[in-house]
Order: C-alpha cells, then structure tokens, then sequence
C-alpha cells in the first residue's frame, strides 16, 4: 500500500502503465509517461540541490507542467508547497520567505515578478514553465529534456512533512498548514472508498491544482488508476464539452460551478448521461440545488467536507450507502468529529444542538509552520482540532454545516447564518445563485443583506424573494436587504468570498418592490 507521496506515481505505472491518466487541454500523458517526465524534473531538482525537506513552491495555472513538478518534488524527499494562482507577487513573497523555499517552480507569467526574490534568504532557483521563460530562470522543458528517466524516490517516513498549503489568509497574513505525507495519501484513499472510485471511472475536474481538494481527487484517480480530465479553468460549457467528449463518470466541483451550470441555458443541448455520481465540496449546497442536478442529469450529488488544515476531505456521503443531501456525510474510518459548544470546547452537544464543529485524526495538520500561536489556538493537547465551522449532527451520525463560525450574523442578540439564509434563497425558482453578508445597523448592530443572482430569463422582486425567506425561517434571519447582481466575488477554487461582497455593494439596504428580470 502506497504511504507516502513520493511513491503514487511509481505504483502507479507499475500497475496501469499505458492507461491515458492525465488530461488537461490539448495535453495528455498515460500514467508511465507521467511517471518519467517526473522523474526527469526530480532529477533537475537534485541536480540544482534541493534535498529532503527542503521546501519548493509551485505557482501557477493548472497545466501538465504543474502535475509533473508536483511529483517530482515528493519522489526528491522536498515539501511541496502549492499555493493560489490568484495571489499577489508580494503575497507570494511572503509565502515563499515564511516558508523557506529553496526553489520556486511557477508559469512564466508569474515567474516573472518574482525573480528579485532569487538569492534572498534560501531561495537559490527559480523555473519556469511557458513560452517566454524569465532571464535569471531555468527553463522547465530543458530539465525535461537533460534529466534522466528514471529516478529512485527518496524514502520517506508517513509521518514526513509532505506539503505545508497555505490559508487564505482572510485574517491577515496567510498561515502554512504543515501536512505530513499519511495525511494527504489518507485522504485520497479516502476519496477512493467512499465514493467508490476505480479504474473504470473518467474524472472531470475544473478544481484548482493547488487547493486540497483537487489534490485529494488526482490523488485518489492515480491511485485507482482512472482517467483524469482537468479543465484549465472553469466554464459551464467547457464542464458540459468535458462531461459529453470524455464520457464523464464522476465530476468533482464547488457549489458555485453547479449553479453556473444548472442555470446555464445551453445545458439541456449536452449529452451528461455518462456521469454516475458527483461530489461538492468547499461550501455548502443547498439541498434544493442537489435535488434539482441529479433530476436532470440523473447522478447523486455526494457532498464532503474538508479542510486545508487535513489535506482534503474528511466526511462523505457515501456512494454505496445513505446519501443526504444537505449533510457533509459521516467521518471516513479512523477519523472523529464531534459537535461542542461555542464557549466551552469541553461541553459537548446532543444531537440537533449547534456548536463548533471539532476533529481529531491521521489527517489533521502537525500546526502551522513557524507559527506557535495560532497553532496553539488551533489544536489542543489532546488531538482535537478546532475547526471555526458552527455545525449540527444528527441521530445516524451524518454531520451538516450551518456556516463559518466567523461569517455569523448578530441581529439584536440573534445569531444568524449567512448559509442557511443562502440555502432558502436558492430554493426560491428564479434564484440562480444567493450570497449573505451582515450589514451595519445603529439599532440592531448588525442586518442581514442578501446578494441574489437570477437565472436566465428569471423575475423576482426583493419582497418576494424575502417573504420566500419568512415562510421557512425566524423573523430575525429574514434579510433586510436584497442587491440583484450579474456576479459575485469567488476564489479561485470557487469559493464565495463574502468578505469582498462590500466591493459590489450598493449602500442599500432596503426591500424593494421593483421586479428585476435576468436578461437571457
């Protein structure tokens, strides 16, 4: 059994050799390819001095040249450190000076602004991959091109550093999750049960490279030896043309890509019928969102839930078993959640009660590297990790999401939740796609201020759409506010950033009666 990362790809083209595993644009490569083109790239990384537990940083789009790199880093003993496409050169900076990176391995476009850092602390290298390859860089293809095929991978111990992800950093600077290598390889194995993924399968994925959700799935698919289909970026039809070509059993997504894509009026001319489950991660997806994808496609959606903190996702619904939408599933074997209150870690809650949700387990990161402070407010001596999500569990142990713990809403001394608001919104025909934030207010300290996109072609007034909200939820948590908008800010992994809502704000925070109407 395959325990460390270094080690994937090696198993792999042992045991699947020619099969096609990789797919991204025009670019494809079977799974013994795959394997030697990483190996040629950990022999450049050797020959430039990178050792076992050196850090390198690896930036950019997803692209073969990512793929390779990513493994070429494990099977050299080094720490894989990927971080968001979307960041800033300074952010960048930060990260690859926190880290201590020895070498910076990232397209050429954003290799460019980056080649001052070279020489400064540990970095040493930095190599691009693209057209027009920075002065000062190495080349990507010419290590390709010079180094041997074959590699011995250096061994390393499960309980190794495999990778250090960085956080979003939406609390100030971004924080390094330090993830030993059982850590990312259990999740992936994870990923592999619980939605019963194998050989036979083809994935298709618009999922960030970077993020630890993607790398659960391309893990899991190599593993499995199944086809990998990674979009470059997403769009609904690049997923509907992905899906149709490739004859799609499995797709893995954020919820803001299944809203694009149910709301998109080309959908019925694509042939989806191949597809046999999907699975959600990253938010929350309305239960009505699921149901409607799966009546019209006929596939589950399988939501899971996980954290850069544990390499992956950590609960499932299963695909052989109970699946409930609107749950985040149950705790992959060997892994324990529990639900406690907000105040007091120690009190633990029944069954229905909310509280923070806490986990404890082989994925669960070592700390945040370099940072005693938050990793001491983060984990506790006995294992447990906090997770800031404020969630529920129910009688059969399946486990489901209220909201972020810091995304809370306080309305007159109400405790409202962005996400549960979003999920009644998303309910409502015309609405394509919700976002809550809370709004200042003098009397009541905080309102609720709803975001709404409307489907195709769609009409809904502001009044409707919050008497919609009051025939399923406590006076309190009706949003005071309803903006209609064409977009919302997301992360690169999909993500609703809330916090940026304020950017496309209108100042308003009124319920009007005017009836907007998508345009087609």
């Amino acid at each position: 059994m395959v325990s460390t990362l270094g080690e994937v790809l090696p198993f792999a083209a042992g045991r699947y050799g020619d099969r096609t595993a990789l797919v991204i644009g025009s670019d494809q490569l079977t799974y013994r390819q795959l394997d030697e083109a990483s190996n040629a790239f950990a022999n450049g990384l050797m020959g430039a001095g990178v050792r076992p537990g050196d850090r390198v940083t690896l930036y950019g789009p997803n692209a073969i040249e990512w793929m390779v790199a990513y493994f070429a880093i494990a099977k050299t003993g080094a720490v894989v450190n990927p971080i968001n496409v979307m960041l800033t050169p300074s952010e960048v900076s930060f990260i690859v000076q926190d880290s201590g990176a020895r070498v910076i391995v990232a397209a050429a476009d954003k290799a460019e602004p980056l080649m001052d850092l070279k020489g400064k602390g540990e970095l040493t290298e930095i190599v691009a991959w693209g057209e027009k390859t920075p002065a000062g860089a190495i080349p990507f293809d010419l290590w390709l091109k010079l180094g041997a095929a074959s590699f011995d991978p250096v061994r390393r111990s499960p309980r190794d550093v495999g990778a250090i992800c960085y956080t979003s950093g939406t609390t100030g600077h971004p924080k390094g999750a330090v993830q030993q290598h059982r850590s990312i390889v259990v999740a992936a194995y994870a990923a592999a049960m619980m939605n019963t993924r194998t050989a036979a399968d083809t994935i298709v994925s618009p999922l960030p490279s970077p993020h630890v959700y993607s790398s659960c799935v391309f893990n899991a698919a190599f593993l499995v030896g199944a086809k990998m289909v990674i979009l470059p970026r997403f769009t609904e039809e690049g997923m509907f043309a992905a899906i149709q070509e490739h004859r799609a059993t499995i797709i893995d997504s954020v919820p803001t890509a299944y809203y694009y894509m149910l709301s998109h009026p080309k959908f019925e001319r694509y042939d989806l019928s191949s597809l046999t489950r999907c699975t959600v991660g990253g938010q929350t997806l309305p239960v009505s969102k699921s149901l409607e994808w799966t009546e019209r496609t006929g596939a589950p959606v399988l939501e899971l839930w996980g954290m850069t903190e544990l390499a992956g996702a950590a609960t499932f619904n299963p695909f052989y078993g109970t699946n409930k939408p609107g749950t985040i599933g149950v705790p992959i074997p060997g892994f324990s959640c529990k639900i406690v209150d907000v105040t007091d870690a120690d009190k633990e809650m029944p069954a229905g009660e909310r509280g923070e949700l806490m986990v404890k387990g082989l994925m669960v990161m070592d700390g945040y590297y370099g940072n005693e402070a938050s990793t001491r407010e983060t984990l506790r001596p006995d294992g447990w990790m906090h997770t800031g999500d404020i969630a529920t569990v129910d009688e059969d142990g399946y486990y489901s999401i209220v909201d972020r713990k810091k995304d809370m809403i306080l309305t007159a001394g109400f405790n409202v939740y962005p996400a549960e608001l979003e999920r009644i919104l998303c309910g409502h025909p015309s609405v394509a796609l919700a976002a809550v934030r809370g709004v200042p207010d003098e009397a009541k300290g905080e309102l609720a201020k709803a975001y709404v996109m409307l489907k195709p072609g769609a009409t809904a007034s502001g009044k409707e759409l919050a008497d919609h909200c009051r025939k399923h939820l406590a006076a309190y948590k009706v949003p005071r506010g309803v903006q209609f908008v064409e977009s919302v800010p997301i992360t690169s992994s999909g993500k609703i950033m809330r916090r940026l809502l304020t950017d496309i704000d209108d100042g308003r925070v009124v319920l009007d009666e005017v009836t907007v109407t998508r345009p087609d």
